[in-house]
Order: structure tokens, then sequence, then C-alpha cells
């Protein structure tokens, strides 16, 4: 008994060591992931997720028989609560191993819903430009259509004996103030 005490003790330490480190790299993870100075890259979430569960699957399996091994003839009563010393430790390992599967599940979670809003974001913006860009194209390329009659081909005034054609002008103030005009309604929403 003495021997399988001593081994069921040293692996569940082992865990007990793993479950440290596992704490820590979480803690790290957590705190990159909620920073928005720091950049998380989901492999890394998903690694050690994938650590999590690997724990887990060879610390749960352990519960059943050691539970039942407390509880058998075959412990004699003074080495019972040595086993259930390891018992409670190996208890609190999976237990902890749970918590974290939950933890990293709401932290990718997280992550994920930054992402998203941040290519809402980026969308937001990139519409807003192209809405801006669409403008001045819109009105070249009605007035680039090569028509003879335009008013703004023949608009005009005299100045000292000589006409000055004002139509492009105006057309160019049209698209510039157009584009500033998006450009602050677009600032002022945030989209820009």
């Amino acid at each position: 008994m003495a021997v399988l005490h001593k081994v069921m003790d040293e692996v569940v330490d082992q865990y007990e060591r793993i479950d440290s480190e596992l704490a820590e790299d979480l803690t790290q993870l957590e705190q990159r992931v909620f920073d928005p100075d720091l950049s998380v890259d989901v492999m890394q979430l998903y690694s050690l997720k994938r650590e999590v569960l690997e724990v887990r699957r060879a610390a749960q399996p352990l519960v059943e028989p050691l539970k039942r091994l407390i509880h058998s003839r075959h412990v004699p009563e003074d080495a019972a609560p040595f086993f259930r010393d390891v018992n409670d430790h190996l208890l609190r390992v999976v237990d902890h191993v749970e918590a974290y599967d939950r933890l990293l599940t709401d932290v990718l979670s997280a992550h994920l819903a930054q992402v998203s809003v941040q290519q809402n974001n980026d969308m937001r913006k990139i519409s807003a430009w192209v809405a801006i860009a669409a403008v001045p194209t819109m009105l070249a390329g009605v007035y680039g259509m090569n028509f003879e009659r335009m008013p703004e081909l023949t608009a005009s005034f005299n100045v000292g004996g000589s006409e000055f054609y004002y139509g492009y002008f105006v057309i160019l103030a049209v698209m510039i103030s157009a584009c500033v005009g998006l450009f602050v309604a677009f600032k002022r929403s945030g989209w820009l």
C-alpha cells in the first residue's frame, strides 16, 4: 500500500505542477486578450485549450478508481487518510482543469467578438471612403460623356471682352464640397 500511495501521490503531484503552469499561462493569455495594445494569436488560445483537454483526459479517469480504492477492503484503516489526501488533490486538479476549459472558451469567445467588432469598424471605414469616392466618380462620369449641349459647357460670362467659361469650376467645386461634406458627416458619426 505504501508503494501504491507513493506512485499515486507522485502522479497527482505532477498534475498539480501542470495545473499551476496552466493557471499562469491562462492568466497571461487572458491579460493579453483584454489588453488593446497586445495582440493574441488564436492558435495560442487553441493550443492552451488543447493542453487543458489533455490534462483533463489524463486526470479525470483516475478519480473513480481512486475513490473505489479508498472504500475497498484492501486499504487498511491507517492508510486510508493518505489515499484520501491524494484523492482531494486529484479532485482539486480536475475542478481547476474544468474551470480552465470554461474560462478558455469564454476568452476565445471574447477574442472572436473583439475581432468581429474590429472587422465591422474596418468595413465602416472602407464603406465611408467608397461613398466619398463615388460622388466625384459619378459626377465625372456624367460630364465625361461628351455631350455637345450641356449647360455647364456653355455657362459663361463676359470679362473684359472675352468669355469666361465657369461650368467646370462649378462642377469641381460641387465635387469637392460633396466629398468634404461626406467626410465631415462620416467623421462625426464615427465611421472615419
